[in-house]
């Protein structure tokens, strides 16, 4: 119950009492009519009941979820391990066979640095120690029979 107002007034003093205002209905206009295409009306079913009743109404189509993605037998994170693994095994062969060509061209290198040691050193030592008759550019002087007058060297 609402409290009454009248027994907390003034004396000699009314409340004043208020009435609500009426709101004037809304003017409703129709809604314009939208032309439907035939694709999106759905179709009518009708079910024969067995005491002999006819339903009908609109089918209603339930939504189909998609198919669950297949699971691979193997997974591919294994597949990428093993791949990764010949992998590296192919390059690890591969090094190997390259590491034995570079030794293998060093010692060719070293053997050919070798030889030409060995044929230039021979070179060099045969041009020193063999005499060369061939070159006649001064005067051989037998020194005992020489003298010296004046420090001048005479032969």
């Amino acid at each position: 119950m609402y409290p009454d107002h009248t027994r907390h007034a003034p004396a000699g003093r009314a409340l004043p009492v208020h009435s609500p205002t009426p709101i004037p209905p809304a003017i409703v206009q129709p809604a314009p009519v939208v032309p439907v295409q035939p694709d999106t009306v759905p179709a009518v079913a009708s079910i024969v009941l067995p005491d002999g009743r006819i339903i009908t109404g609109y089918a209603i189509d339930h939504p189909q979820h998609p198919p669950a993605a297949t699971v691979p037998a193997v997974s591919r994170t294994a597949v990428n391990v093993a791949l990764g693994g010949v992998g590296f095994f192919a390059v690890c062969g591969g090094l190997l066979l390259l590491t034995s060509f570079i030794a293998a061209l060093t010692a060719f290198i070293t053997q050919l640095i070798t030889l030409a040691v060995v044929i230039f050193g021979g070179w060099i030592a045969v041009q020193v120690l063999t005499p060369n008759h061939r070159q006649r550019a001064g005067t051989t002087v037998n020194i005992r029979k020489a003298t010296f007058k004046r420090n001048h060297f005479h032969g």
